[in-house]
């Protein structure tokens, strides 16, 4: 458990591991078991019946939806939305008669990116800042910042704002978020937010 005053919310189901870090205002809700090593952010919200396990870091204000793993080698930045049984991998060539623990791959999902209901993301493929992982897309490869992918094997679709809405760029290769009146410009295959 955190060391000093506990400034954050646990159900009493909840199962927190000594040497564990957890920020202020993050809530862990029924049946989680947070486990040694891992750093959780601030403002956190871990829905019930999620697992995190050593050396795991999630940034502030990561939402975590119920029945999601998060595996050793997993790193979540800030403002990642993790869907309900979304599922991380942590070894590329699992067998139950060989023990790999010390060929963990690591997996970063950057700022602000979304991954959606019962999506899985093979281990050593990051997730690119505010990209938008749809629903039951089985990642198997790099995913760029703002890119809109979905299927198995996922493919690109599109790109998505930050505020998580389908970007249509026109001729000049600048689109308009509808809600946030953002504007962002394509250029070489890649997004950036005009700043």
């Amino acid at each position: 458990m955190t060391k000093g005053e506990k400034n954050y919310q646990a159900h009493e189901t909840a199962v927190i591991d000594e040497g564990c870090s957890i920020g202020a205002g993050t809530r862990i809700w029924h049946f989680s078991h947070i486990m040694p090593d891992c750093v959780i952010g601030r403002n956190c919200n871990l829905g019930q019946n999620v697992v995190v396990s050593p050396g795991v870091v999630l940034g502030n204000n990561v939402k975590v939806q119920n029945n999601v793993s998060i595996y050793t080698g997993v790193i979540c930045e800030d403002d990642v939305f993790l869907g309900p049984s979304m599922v991380f991998t942590n070894i590329v060539n699992p067998r139950s008669a060989v023990v790999r623990k010390d060929q963990y791959v690591k997996t970063i999902v950057g700022k602000g990116a979304s991954i959606g209901a019962n999506a899985t993301i093979v281990c050593g493929n990051n997730i690119g800042s505010f990209a938008f992982i749809g629903a039951g897309a089985v990642i198997t490869r790099e995913v760029k910042p703002y890119a809109l992918v979905v299927g198995n094997p996922a493919r690109q679709a599109g790109w998505m704002s930050e505020y998580g809405h389908r970007l249509v760029f026109d001729d000049t290769g600048i689109a308009v978020c509808p809600e946030s009146k953002e504007s962002y410009i394509l250029e070489n295959d890649r997004v950036t937010r005009k700043e």
